[in-house]
C-alpha cells in the first residue's frame, strides 16, 4: 500500500494550494480519507476527512470555509484545496486512510492505518 502526497510548496499569505494524494495497493473507494498536518515539536493535527460512502466531510474548525477536501475514486486520488492561507498553515501535510472507524474517532491520527509521506506547505507573510 502506498499513499503519495504532492502539491505542497511555498506560497504567500492569502494564496492557495491544492494537494493531491494518490493511493495504490488498496481499494481506495472503501476507505475514509483524511488530511493531517504537523509542525516540528507538535502533535499531528486533524485537518479534514471525507467518507468512502456518501462523500460526507468534516473539518477542523480553523479550516472551515478555507479548505475543501474531495476525492475521485476512479483515479484513486484525494485532494485538499486550501485557500486564504496564513503563515499558521505552514506544516507538513499528510494524507491517511482508514477502512472503518466510529465517526467520533476519525479526527484521531492513531485510527488511521496507512499514511502518505507528507508534503511541505510553507506560507510566507
Amino acid at each position: 500500500v502506498q499513499l503519495q502526497a504532492s502539491g505542497g510548496g511555498l506560497v504567500q499569505a492569502g494564496g492557495s494550494l491544492k494537494l493531491s494524494c494518490v493511493a495504490s495497493g488498496l481499494t481506495f473507494s472503501v476507505y475514509t480519507m483524511a488530511w493531517f498536518r504537523q509542525v516540528p515539536g507538535k502533535e499531528r493535527e486533524f485537518v479534514a476527512r471525507i467518507s468512502e460512502s456518501d462523500g460526507s466531510t468534516s473539518y477542523a474548525d480553523s479550516m472551515k470555509g478555507r479548505f475543501t477536501i474531495s476525492r475521485d475514486n476512479a483515479k484513486n486520488t484525494g485532494y485538499l484545496e486550501m485557500n486564504s492561507l496564513t503563515p499558521e498553515d505552514t506544516a507538513v501535510y499528510h494524507c491517511a486512510v482508514v477502512l472503518s472507524a466510529p465517526a467520533a474517532f476519525l479526527s484521531t491520527p492513531a485510527r488511521y492505518k496507512y499514511w502518505g509521506q507528507g508534503t511541505q506547505v510553507t506560507v510566507s507573510s
